[in-house]
């Protein structure tokens, strides 16, 4: 049992939820821009007030690691980390494309999808990684696990065995959008990453004692960073 800060940013939609006992309590989040840095902040203060709670009260925080937006994912956990130490907290680190399967789960519990197959479907939720490659994994509906995350350029050879499935095969996520029509035969739906998606896996891993080494816990980028130069002509 734990009040638990959840913090996810490794995309476009910075978002920040306070859970206790595993049901999410209240939820602030963004999709305007890419202002993590200023919002993150912005939006823990606002929660913590919101419900007359001091950071010191708080149980753990919870992050997604990635794979998504290195400089997403990066504001997430340097926050993340930098409070822990400071309220002398554990760090709970989750990854962001089971937080992103728990979110659809959620959303076909409350009703919000409609897919009929739902106990037998593959579920691939979606990270954009620019152009037509995306940080994916497979999961079954019960949120378990069929594969490890990996980065795929999206062709129409891509999930081949799955699409022609008798059973549904559901992408969803702000990579999956642009796959629809390479992917025939897959269902697309809409779901966005969300800290509270984190908030039933981050009580769990709380229970275990699943927490990090905020000295050396780093991000799950998945692939290096790498830096362009530009060829425009300054001068």
């Amino acid at each position: 049992m734990a009040l638990i800060l959840c913090i996810e940013t490794g995309t476009d939609i910075c978002s920040v939820a306070i859970a206790r006992d595993g049901e999410l309590i209240s939820l602030r989040e963004s999709d305007e821009g890419r202002d993590h840095a200023r919002q993150v902040a912005v939006f823990v203060d606002e929660l913590l007030k919101e419900n007359d709670l001091r950071p010191e009260e708080l149980d753990a925080v919870a992050v997604g690691k990635g794979p998504g937006s290195y400089t997403g994912l990066r504001i997430g956990v340097s926050f993340a980390k930098g409070l822990c130490y400071g309220i002398q907290k554990p760090l709970v680190a989750i990854g962001s494309l089971d937080a992103l399967t728990e979110v659809a789960r959620e959303d076909y519990e409350a009703g919000i999808l409609d897919i009929d197959g739902w106990d037998e479907a593959v579920l691939c939720p979606m990270v954009d990684a620019r152009r037509m490659e995306v940080y994916t994994q497979r999961f079954t509906s019960r949120g378990e696990a069929l594969s490890e995350v990996s980065a795929e350029v999206i062709t129409t050879e891509s999930f081949a065995a799955e699409r022609v499935s008798e059973h549904p095969f559901v992408i969803f996520g702000n990579g999956a959008k642009k796959c629809e029509e390479v992917l025939s035969g897959a269902t697309w739906v809409q779901v966005a990453p969300s800290a509270r998606g984190l908030v039933r896996l981050a009580e769990e891993a709380f229970e275990k004692g699943q927490f990090e080494d905020l000295a050396y816990f780093e991000p799950f980028y998945l692939k290096d960073f790498v830096v362009t130069t530009s060829k425009k002509k300054l001068f």
